[in-house]
């Protein structure tokens, strides 16, 4: 078997199936439900194998008889390291031939907590001995989807992030079919990517655009909203990649708020939620709270 897509039945997952599909490769898929498989046959996929990301046994077997591993890691989950780690060591065992790994745009912004999460991750695998391949995906333009019917009834193109600040986005289908070359040919060994669209975009910049399109006049704003909790039903469809379609419980978030008075000089791509701010060079001292980055989904 070429590869095995960790995380396959999410939004990122499937859509990295279909490309690696359409470059030729045999792809085994884990998951966690049997009753996700026929959608993912249907989709090309070869085989199938069920396990847990907390179970290293269910790893260990599903990486069995793969020449690569392409790993998508949960979004925000405080055990991300240790999940990766379990994948490591199972294509270790199996002398898989390449890791290849799914981050996120600039891990360096260890302030951010999904962003701090992929940075270890991303050292411990090249510190690992296994030949790697890392893909910093930058913000997809599909979180656009989230918005979509506020933004035709109110006129309001809003997110938790300043109007001027630039993303470069990008399409998840261009993403998956970049990651798909990285995945499936020669001469990418070692190497780490930064994937970006070919512009950057403020919010000014989307609902100017919208507009046009639409023949309508459409604003930005950046949306301040207080959230009491931040549970399952209420996960945006954007987290799908995560928790519980890989196989992992939705952990417990404490409130998190978002306020005027944050900085958005430290929003990155996507960046949904921030904690109340903290004077400049000190750590919010609530340093797992959900500090953003459902980015990937």
């Amino acid at each position: 078997m070429d590869i095995l897509l960790s995380a396959a039945n999410g939004r990122t997952g499937r859509m990295l199936l279909s490309a690696l599909v359409d470059a030729g490769a045999d792809v085994r898929v884990f998951i966690r439900d049997a009753a996700q498989w026929p959608t993912l046959q249907g989709m090309g996929a070869r085989e199938h194998a069920i396990g847990d990301m907390e179970d290293a046994a269910s790893i260990e077997a599903a990486v069995e008889g793969c020449n690569r591993v392409l790993h998508v890691g949960p979004p925000m989950h405080p055990h991300e390291l240790e999940i990766t780690q379990r994948f490591m060591a199972a294509a270790q065992r199996y002398s898989c031939s390449r890791f290849i790994y799914y981050s996120v745009m600039h891990p360096l912004l260890r302030d951010i907590r999904h962003h701090r999460l992929k940075l270890d991750t991303e050292q411990a695998l090249i510190e690992s001995g296994l030949t790697f391949s890392i893909v910093q995906p930058s913000r997809y333009m599909q979180h656009l989807e989230n918005i979509w019917k506020p933004l035709l009834e109110t006129g309001v193109h809003s997110m938790p992030f300043s109007v001027t600040q630039r993303f470069s986005v990008a399409d998840l289908r261009d993403l998956a079919a970049a990651t798909a070359i990285v995945a499936t040919q020669p001469g990418h060994e070692y190497a780490c990517y930064e994937l970006a669209g070919p512009e950057p975009l403020s919010q000014e910049d989307m609902a100017t655009t919208i507009g046009r399109l639409l023949g309508r006049d459409i604003r930005a704003e950046a949306q301040s909203l207080a959230i009491a909790q931040l549970d399952r039903p209420g996960l945006p469809e954007l987290i799908d990649r995560g928790h519980d379609l890989v196989g992992l419980p939705v952990p417990d978030r404490p409130p998190v708020v978002v306020g005027p008075g944050v900085d958005p000089g430290v929003a990155e791509p996507g960046e949904v939620l921030e904690p109340p701010p903290v004077p400049r060079g000190q750590r919010d001292p609530r340093g797992d709270l959900l500090a953003g980055g459902l980015v990937g989904v």
